[in-house]
């Protein structure tokens, strides 16, 4: 017995849906046989009646011979074999008979008779009254001239054709029982080669779920399986990876909040103990506020990060312009990049202020953290070209560099959270997954185009504010118009300051 489960399912269903297409085939089958034979033997008969009436009738009305003679001749002359022939007035009595004359028999009223008083070729298949025979009756009126009018009546036994069919059906079911138990067979094999991998599978995730990470589903599966192994070891590979980056991330972290905090702790204990001039104290209270910003940008960037996760950034959005954004990036990282000497320079129409709708804090972050990367992993000496223009509708703003550039294993990752080329480097690995949330939060999209050794361009692309709106002030009809929007005067304010310097 199978027991219970996608096995059994699959089995029965192969095999109701085969035993009942074998039972409709095997009917109509025996059906078909059944009335060929049946149909055969009443055209042979048939066939014989009609040609015995075209030749036997002219003949009897020439002859005009007694009632008697009649019946005698019509008996012999219409004898056929294997058949009985009756002889029947026109009220079903039996007149003469192959095997007997009788005319004292009961009256006939079978329905080949009546067929076959109203003119045509009468036939009855049923058993017989005394015997329990089952027989065929085939009947015709013969008119022989003056009252000589019979109808002429063959009874043949069935018996042996019933026979024929009756081995025919046994071995039909044979077939058929031997049909299904191929079947059986074929579709347990066919479960079984479903529910083994099945079964596999589900092992090797419930070790998964215990936390045995290293365990892969082995087996060359096809089609939908093998896709299920394949995202399954795929789905592994990825938390064993995130789990790396996360222990990576915690321990960058950690050391990125240790070094300021010994900083601080250092100074603050020297500061206490006293006895410093006045430019000592100075450069001590220089480093604990410095290492203080670098502590709290550090938390800031979590975060932002954590509230993208949970979609619950809220954007202050308004007119912005892009190329004052970038400018204001290229004043607050210009000391920076003069530390390594390195040329920052801005390629965009001056008269043209490429307004975008959106948060103007926000997307100055965005440039911010594209530029960092750019002047961090730049040479020396070098040069950064930043530009914006419009295309198509898009604000299009690129920062470009020629530092060290990334490969292509570590580009498909780079955007990924917690991810970090060089951890030497420092940082939390967050600030290309916050920079692309934040693109994607304004409609927007990032890309990311690098050949190591030779630098990197990223390609920020922003729908374009058109000109009578950006005057106007009016927002655009956008899907995302149903989040809070606040207007602000801040980012205004501060860019009109950084331009009076």
């Amino acid at each position: 017995m199978i027991k219970k489960g996608i096995t059994r399912q699959i089995v029965l269903h192969y095999f109701i849906v085969v035993f009942l297409a074998l039972l409709l085939v095997e009917f109509v089958f025996m059906l078909a046989v059944q009335r060929y034979y049946y149909e055969s033997i009443y055209n042979t008969i048939s066939t014989h009646i009609s040609n015995s009436k075209d030749f036997f009738e002219p003949l009897a009305r020439e002859s005009n011979s007694e009632d008697g003679n009649n019946l005698s001749r019509l008996l012999v002359n219409l004898e056929l074999s294997n058949t009985e022939l009756e002889i029947l007035d026109l009220k079903g009595h039996v007149l003469a008979s192959s095997t007997a004359f009788e005319s004292d028999r009961a009256v006939l009223q079978t329905s080949d008779i009546q067929q076959a008083l109203n003119g045509s070729m009468g036939r009855w298949v049923g058993r017989q009254p005394g015997t329990g025979e089952q027989v065929m009756a085939v009947s015709h009126k013969f008119d022989l001239g003056g009252e000589n009018t019979y109808v002429i009546r063959y009874l043949t036994s069935l018996e042996n054709v019933n026979s024929k069919l009756l081995f025919m059906g046994m071995l039909a079911i044979a077939v058929g029982v031997g049909v299904l138990a191929i079947v059986l067979i074929i579709s347990i094999g066919m479960a079984n080669s479903i529910v083994r991998p099945i079964n596999n599978i589900t092992a090797v995730s419930a070790q998964m779920a215990r936390g045995r990470l290293d365990v892969r589903v082995k087996g060359n599966y096809k089609h939908e399986l093998g896709e299920l192994a394949s995202t399954l070891n795929f789905m592994a590979h990825e938390i064993v990876r995130s789990n790396q980056i996360k222990d990576d991330f915690i321990s960058s972290i950690s050391h990125e909040l240790r070094t300021p905090l010994t900083s601080i702790k250092g100074w603050s204990e020297t500061l206490d103990s006293g006895g410093y001039d006045p430019d000592e104290t100075r450069i001590g209270m220089s480093i604990i506020s410095k290492e203080t910003e670098r502590l709290i940008g550090l938390v800031e960037e979590m975060l932002d990060f954590s509230k993208l996760q949970q979609n619950q950034m809220k954007l202050v959005k308004g007119t912005v312009s892009i190329r004052e954004i970038v400018q204001e990036t290229m004043l607050n990282v210009w000391a920076k990049a003069e530390q390594k000497q390195i040329h920052l320079k801005l390629e965009s129409d001056e008269n043209r202020a490429f307004n975008v709708f959106g948060d103007g804090n926000r997307l100055k972050q965005v440039f911010l953290n594209l530029v960092d990367n750019a002047i961090k992993f730049s040479h020396e000496n070098s040069w950064i070209f930043l530009s914006v223009k419009e295309e198509n509708g898009q604000i299009i703003a690129a920062v470009q560099d020629t530092g060290i550039g990334i490969s292509e294993e570590h580009l498909i990752k780079v955007r990924d959270r917690f991810f970090q080329v060089n951890h030497q480097n420092g940082g939390t690995g967050l600030g290309l997954a916050i920079t692309q949330e934040l693109v994607e939060l304004h409609e927007g999209t990032i890309t990311i185009q690098s050949e190591l050794g030779s630098g990197t361009t990223v390609t920020v692309s922003l729908p374009a504010l058109p000109e009578e709106e950006a005057v106007t002030g009016e927002a655009p009809k956008h899907d995302s118009d149903s989040k809070e929007v606040q207007e602000t005067q801040e980012h205004q304010t501060k860019s009109d300051k950084e331009k009076e310097i």
